[in-house]
Parts: structure tokens; sequence; C-alpha cells
């Protein structure tokens, strides 16, 4: 069996959703999903496309490994290359499984779990008020989830609301004035109130805040045992994260733009975090994400990967979390957005309770509804031709 093309068609989303389809000598295809690549992973793909024209498609850590090295100097450790190469890895991934008749969980060793507990990203504005809070945090708990995460940057995307309609934030200065750190904690009271003891809230600050900022956040929010405190300042910084971590009476959770490996290995030795989340469809793909998760693992540290990608992404994503033994939970952050269940062929709703139940179903296990996907077509770009 030899690759014949690799094609790409993108969706809007959360920005933009890129797939990408690796069509064989066989007549076995493979879908793959990545995010935050842009249309620069585009045309790396077109560009990649001659280049793995002839390869073994089942041969996908060689040919992920081969295109990295050889492009080194091309963005070969992080950025939009990465990205296409994931997006290229998860479809090689779902043609494997569809041409052996067995899901990917099964290539990668088996199962440590059947279900992938999920946890909501509910987008609470920073500006809502407590009954409004209430309702979408009700809502959530309604849905079947144990467990959500709220933005407690202020202004984050560019959210208004009644508490904060007259704050103008700094858009170069990480240092949070008393009001804003004030509504900030105000934020997570609210919210553990309204979810109650049963319900796990984490709060994402976006590394957003210097590091004396979030060190007085983090001595703030320790009576709320929190699930975790989300990239209080940037996870580049190895040193700033662990002194934040070292004031923390919550885990402190980071690495959702990071990429590979290299990427997470100080992040990991210098036990910075307390949670690793890298994002799956984004900076490397299953099997390399599986290897972070396995990193961790060394160190004690849960893996909870980020994830803003479709149900193909997650559920790709899902099939990582169901092989590795420190899983704690996946994001989902498509709880107000369209076509969650309509833009796969199955029509359901791969999130149950609060779960994703992984079944034996070949490769990733759906498959995209192409004339659903048309319909949200990205400006400007073409579709698997």
């Amino acid at each position: 069996m030899k690759i014949t093309s690799i094609k790409t068609a993108a969706t809007r989303g959360h920005g933009m959703h890129l797939w990408v389809r690796v069509t064989t000598d066989a007549g076995v295809t493979g879908l793959g999903e990545c995010v935050h690549g842009g249309k620069q992973a585009i045309a790396i793909i077109q560009y990649l496309e001659e280049r793995l024209i002839g390869r073994d498609p089942f041969a996908i850590d060689a040919i992920f490994e081969d295109m990295r090295r050889k492009h080194v100097f091309d963005g070969g450790t992080g950025g939009a290359l990465i990205t296409a190469l994931t997006g290229i890895e998860i479809a090689l991934w779902d043609l494997k499984g569809k041409a052996l008749g067995v899901p990917i969980y099964e290539l990668m060793g088996g199962k440590f779990r059947d279900k992938i507990r999920v946890y909501a990203d509910c987008q609470v504005s920073t500006g809502m008020n407590f009954d409004e809070i209430k309702q979408v945090v009700e809502d959530v708990v309604e849905k079947g989830f144990t467990a959500l995460k709220i933005d407690v940057d202020i202004d984050a995307y560019g959210y208004k609301g009644s508490e904060v309609a007259d704050f103008e934030k700094d858009a170069f200065n990480y240092t949070a004035i008393q009001w804003e750190h004030e509504r900030m904690v105000q934020l997570v009271d609210m919210v553990t109130t309204a979810a109650g003891k049963d319900v796990a809230v984490a709060a994402d600050v976006h590394t957003r805040l210097d590091v004396p900022s979030a060190i007085r956040l983090v001595q703030d929010l320790a009576p709320y045992h929190l699930m975790w405190l989300e990239e209080p300042v940037p996870a580049e910084n190895i040193k700033a994260m662990r002194e934040v971590k070292q004031h923390s009476k919550n885990p402190i959770c980071a690495g959702e733009n990071l990429y590979l490996r290299h990427g997470f290995r100080e992040l990991l030795e210098q036990q910075a975090v307390d949670i690793i989340m890298p994002d799956i469809p984004k900076c490397g793909g299953l099997s390399e994400c599986r290897k972070i998760a396995n990193m961790a693992e060394l160190y004690y540290i849960p893996f909870a990967p980020h994830n803003v990608s479709s149900p193909i992404g997650t559920l790709a994503s899902a099939h990582v979390c169901a092989t590795v033994p420190n899983f704690l939970v996946l994001e989902f952050h498509w709880l107000h957005r369209d076509y969650w269940t309509t833009i796969i062929q199955e029509k359901t709703d791969i999130i149950k309770n609060g779960f994703i139940h992984l079944n034996d179903r070949p490769g990733i296990g759906v498959e995209l509804d192409e004339e659903v996907g048309r319909q949200y077509q990205f400006p400007g770009t073409s579709w698997f031709a």
C-alpha cells in the first residue's frame, strides 16, 4: 500500500479547523484534523504531499520524524510545520486502523480505560453577575459534566458584561491592578459556589500575569480547591512558572502552546507544573503526545489535554487518553458552537453525560459529513482539491 495523495479542507470553528485526507492506491483513506496552524499549514501540506507520495502509510513515526528532521531549519521544532505534520499523522493513524479493521487505541497497545472524562469550557464571561454565572453552570451540570473551566483573565477575547463595563485592560502590562485581582478571585468564588462540591472547577488565566501578580492570585485562590489554575504566566518561562507553582496550594497546569517532547522536557524535569496539557491535534499528534504523557508519568504528573477540536479531533485525542495511565480529563470547547453533532456522518454527540465511551469502530471511529462541512468552509480555502 502506498500514499497517492494528501489533500486538505478547512472549516470555521475555534479559528480554523484543517482537515487532512490521505489516500492510497488500495483505496483506503484516512482523515486527520489539526488546529491553530493557519493557512500556512495548508501551504506546508501542499509542499509535503509530493515528498510523501509513494511512501508506506503504515510507517507513521518514520514519516513524521523524516519530514520534521529534513525541515528542521523551516520550523521543525514548533509552529505551523509541526501542526501540519500533526494533521497528516492523525490521518495516517485513522487510515491504518481502517486498513487493519481496528480502532486506534488497539494499535497503541490497548486501553487503560473504556471511557474518557471530559470537562466543559463553559465560557463564563468575566462580566457576568452571579445569577448569569449560575445559569451557565447549571446548564453545564444538566448536560452531565462533572468538571468545567472558566476564563478569569479580565477582558479575555473581548468579553464584556455589566460587571466590567468600565474596565480597560492595558494590552501589554502583565501587572494586575487591585480591582482586576479582586475580580478574578470573585469570579472563582461565584463559579465554585454555583458549581457546588460535586463539580470540579478549573480557572484559565491565559498567561496574562507577571510573577508578582500570579503569586498574589494563587495565594488568594488557595481556599477554593480548584481542579487547576491554568497558565498564570507563559509556559516557556520555566523558572517563572516554577516560582508561581511553589506558592500555590492549587495545581498549576500548562502546555497548550508547547510542541513535541522537546517543548515539555524542561517543564517536566524542573517539575514546574503539576499537570500538563498538550493540544494533541496541534503539537505533534497521537504518537508524540503519547510519548509526552509517558514522560510526565515518570514524574507522577497527570495528563489533561487541551482541546478545541471538532468531534473528529476530539475522538482522536480520546484514543491517546485511553492508552496512557496518567490521563486526568479532556477538554470540550464546543458547548455553544454550531455543528458539533451534524459535522459527522453518525449525527450523534460523542460525549454522553460528561464522558466519551470508546467503541470498536476502525480508525478514529467517526467520519466527516462533507455536505455539512462545506456550509462552514473557511474563507479563501479549497475543499480537498
